[in-house]
């Protein structure tokens, strides 16, 4: 029988990945609303990057210094990248004529980006909360805010081409990319409990990777920056609104 700590995970994880179902929802509905989708573009990678140093690093580097924690950083940063090089060749939608062939491009990438930055998300979550339930707690719930209007904005794309089938995949396996990656932390974690704060700064380090390669070049294309940072502001008081509710 699992234990109790990895029960709550899970069911974390899964709540998480549920909410990606409403940003998907909400694209479909308002896909058009730009300024709504570059706020949310700021509100995303804002969430991240608080998470990742204020949360993730300085919970691994009082647990194991900074060399070996920057190490994991680097390494959490470059397997994703490795990741977004390799995986993107793989075609998902069926191309429809030339005209259509950039968006449709753009479509199966963004499909991919909103599983591999998931599963980052739920790994950090699960290795924190094994660590500190209130430390995963905190990040479970920042992470399930920020999916909404994240998903909004990475979905739109997708829902231009008018491919409901594919949105709905696309949907399903990035609301499960969640729950796998916790799956996967719990691994790590029962396995090699000693690498706890290790796995946190490698997990910091993949979510930093989606944030800045993905989020904000996506946000750069409207040249809405009021907005982004906007968005980036509203995370901040989020993020320390939840600080507050959430004891350590």
């Amino acid at each position: 029988m699992l234990p109790i700590t990895y029960l709550a995970v899970l069911f974390l994880a899964f709540l998480s990945g549920l909410t990606t179902l409403i940003g998907v929802a909400l694209a479909i509905k308002f896909g058009e609303c730009k300024k709504g989708m570059i706020i949310g573009l700021g509100f995303a990678a804002g969430i991240m990057l608080l998470i990742s140093f204020f949360e993730l690093i300085p919970e691994s580097l009082g647990a194991v210094g900074i060399q070996r924690s920057l190490i994991a950083l680097s390494l959490g940063i470059l397997l994703f990248a490795a990741l977004n090089f390799l995986i993107p060749h793989t075609h998902l939608v069926r191309e429809k004529g030339h005209l259509d062939s950039h968006l449709y491009k753009t479509a199966y990438l963004v499909a991919i980006g909103l599983v591999l930055h998931d599963f980052p998300e739920g790994f950090a979550m699960a290795n924190s909360y094994i660590f500190s339930p209130s430390l995963g707690l905190l990040i479970a719930i920042s992470i399930a805010i920020h999916n909404i209007p994240e998903e909004f904005a990475m979905a739109t794309p997708i829902v231009l081409v008018k491919e409901k089938s594919f949105l709905f995949k696309a949907a399903f396996f990035s609301g499960l990319a969640e729950p796998a990656g916790a799956i996967v932390g719990l691994f790590a974690v029962h396995f090699m409990a000693a690498l706890n704060p290790l796995f946190m700064s490698f997990a910091a380090g993949a979510m930093i990777f989606v944030a800045i390669h993905e989020l904000l070049p996506m946000a750069a294309t409207y040249k809405k920056i009021p907005l982004f940072i906007l968005g980036v502001i509203l995370s901040a008081f989020v993020y320390l609104g939840l600080t507050l509710l959430i004891p350590e």
